[in-house]
């Protein structure tokens, strides 16, 4: 049992590793890695609701709530609660978050260019990722 031949040590260590390549991108948007998945779910589906986003992300309402707050108070979305099902909360973007989307486009370039991998191998590690989360890519 060797720690470099386990894979949550590879996962772990390439997770960090590339969140570090991300945080001095974000930052320069004004977003954490978590808020800018949240508003990439925004910008690809428009209005969503709550459960539509926690579904997407694969994460719970106490994780996301906080991220929704944080987004609301920066100007990026508004959240409602529907009128046709009160229980059920919409979250839309604003004119700022939408504006937002231009200054985060050339992210996934950045991204790509600064990662050690081929276009072929970034295309198979998402693919195995999607795979070990249940998740099976076209």
């Amino acid at each position: 049992m060797r720690l470099d031949d386990q894979i949550c040590f590879s996962l772990a260590t390439a997770s960090r590793s590339v969140a570090a390549v991300y945080r001095p991108l974000l930052e320069k948007v004004g977003l954490t890695q978590p808020q800018y998945m949240v508003m990439l779910v925004l910008w690809e589906r428009g209005p969503v609701t709550i459960k539509e986003i926690a579904a997407a992300l694969h994460l719970d309402h106490g994780t996301l709530t906080p991220l929704l707050k944080r987004l609301e108070a920066a100007g990026h979305i508004v959240r409602r609660r529907r009128t046709d099902d009160e229980r059920s909360v919409e979250v839309e973007l604003t004119p700022q978050g939408a504006a937002l989307r231009e200054r985060a486009a050339e992210i996934p370039d950045e991204i790509t260019r600064a990662l050690p991998l081929t276009d072929e191998e970034g295309e198979l590690l998402r693919g195995l990722l999607a795979k070990l989360d249940g998740r099976d890519r076209p």
